[in-house]
């Protein structure tokens, strides 16, 4: 049979159906897979870009006319012990399966993203935060070890102290270096699941701000909606949520809030309406007129009805918002989305953040959906994460305005750059590769370079986002 097979060929998109090349698809069960996958790859001058479930906002799962080596299949919990919270996984467990093998014996993820979809390998090579990362830390801060598979043929076995090295640049790696066979990470122990929210409004971006720092510590989970299309006094207001953990003993009912029925997000919306069709009726308001409009309403709401509002909310219900309407990113269009997520120094993001909502706002190109959240450093090589916060933005995508939404992205990238901040792999689609220079430094992008010749020393391992950035550092496999 010829390689790579044209009933293999397919289109792939990023989540945000932005962006999408066609891509010869590879979806092994076993690692001797990859590792033939690499050696087929390597004598037809083909790279291999690594794939999960597609949840990144950007290229970083995308390998346009190359091969892509999608991890879905390899799903198998390999160990579990409950009475320490540890479990070994294949890489291709999602966040979904992982919170509804452990939840009925008391543990929980101890990080997750917004969507419960990703898979644990999509997630450490990105190494994602959540809601409580001024306290928890990256995902891959809670990783004892892993094993990978390197295209040069090595398979390793990493922990942060007997190989530093590896351990703190795959994870975070962006699927450059290698390919996760097994992942064991130790879990969250709960003892209910619910949580306890705290909700109010925040009249203006650097009240928010303001209003984040005493909480850092003293809360479970943070985060902040932002309305990103008004400016004036209220630019950047808002809806803060805090969430804290049930101690023992706390909920009367722990067995029932555990039972992953209970934590199950309903199918219909008021108990009438499939939740399955409700972006639909979105699409009329993702635009520039709609969607002030719906902040607005959602602000007024926050602000009169729900003001210092106390409630329980289930594990699930807090965690994953972005799972509550299905298929939502395409309430945006046939152009579909970009998110636009930058991380910036606690000294400098009041200003900073300002002045990209007010930037947008000139440009004709509000962002519609704002998130805050406080941040805390980490070890890993190609880290986003700063002492201070981050602002993720969702910017609509239409024919007309790719080349300004670019122009404005590479202006308020400039306002990130000067305030010391950061970037975000999984979301990013449009820093240029003297931004990631500039922000990842020359130690950085030197350490990189050498462990992926060591790692990779065929530049087998590319995908879109590799050859946008960092080729004029690395060089490129000619395909």
């Amino acid at each position: 049979m010829s390689f790579p097979s044209l009933d293999r060929l397919s289109l792939l998109e990023n989540f945000g159906h932005s962006i999408g090349s066609p891509a010869y698809v590879y979806r092994p069960t076993h690692a001797e897979q990859i590792a033939e996958l690499f050696e087929k790859a390597s004598r037809h001058g083909l790279t291999v870009g690594l794939r999960g479930s597609g949840r990144s906002y950007g290229d970083a799962a995308l390998n346009g006319g190359q091969i892509v080596l999608d991890i879905c299949r390899m799903n198998r919990i390999l160990d579990w012990n409950p009475e320490t919270g540890v479990i070994k996984v294949e890489p291709g467990v999602t966040i979904q399966q992982l919170w509804q093998y452990t939840l009925e014996d008391g543990y929980w993820p101890p990080v997750v993203p917004g969507t419960m979809f990703p898979t644990l390998a999509g997630c450490l090579a990105m190494n994602i935060h959540g809601k409580n990362n001024c306290v928890a830390g990256t995902l891959g801060e809670h990783v004892l070890e892993f094993t990978a598979l390197l295209p040069n043929g090595d398979t390793v076995t990493c922990t942060p102290e007997t190989t530093p090295d590896l351990f703190y640049s795959i994870i975070s790696g962006a699927g450059l270096l290698g390919v996760f066979t097994s992942i064991t990470l130790r879990l969250k122990r709960i003892y209910s699941g619910n949580l306890w929210v705290h909700a109010w409004a925040s009249p203006n971006l650097r009240t928010m701000i303001a209003e984040f720092e005493p909480l850092k510590t003293e809360v479970d989970y943070l985060v902040g909606w932002v309305d990103g299309t008004v400016g004036g006094s209220a630019l950047g207001r808002g809806q803060v949520h805090t969430a804290q953990d049930l101690h023992e003993g706390d909920d009367a009912a722990p067995a029932q809030s555990l039972r992953v029925d209970y934590q199950v997000l309903p199918d219909t919306f008021f108990g009438l309406v499939p939740k399955s069709i409700l972006w639909q009726f979105m699409l009329p308001f993702m635009n520039n007129a709609g969607a002030p409009l719906v902040n607005t309403g959602k602000y007024l709401s926050s602000r009169f009805l729900s003001h210092h509002h106390r409630f329980l909310q289930s594990l699930v219900a807090f965690n994953f918002l972005l799972d509550f309407i299905p298929n939502w990113e395409k309430a945006y269009g046939r152009g579909g989305l970009i998110q636009y997520q930058s991380f910036v120094p606690k000294e400098t993001a009041a200003d900073a953040f300002s002045e990209i909502i007010k930037l947008s706002l000139r440009r004709g190109l509000p962002n519609y959906l704002g998130v805050l959240k406080r941040h805390r450093p980490d070890k890993f090589l190609l880290t986003h994460a700063v002492d201070g916060f981050s602002m993720a933005m969702d910017y609509r995508v239409t024919n007309g305005n790719r080349v300004k939404l670019q122009k404005l992205c590479d202006e308020l990238s400039e306002i990130v750059l000067q305030a010391g901040g950061r970037f975000y792999f999984a979301k990013d689609s449009t820093i240029r590769p003297e931004m990631a220079a500039r922000y990842l430094g020359e130690d950085t992008l030197r350490r990189f370079s050498e462990l992926k010749a060591r790692c990779d020393p065929e530049g087998l391992l590319q995908t879109e986002l590799y050859r946008r950035l960092f080729c004029s550092q690395n060089g490129s496999r000619e395909s």
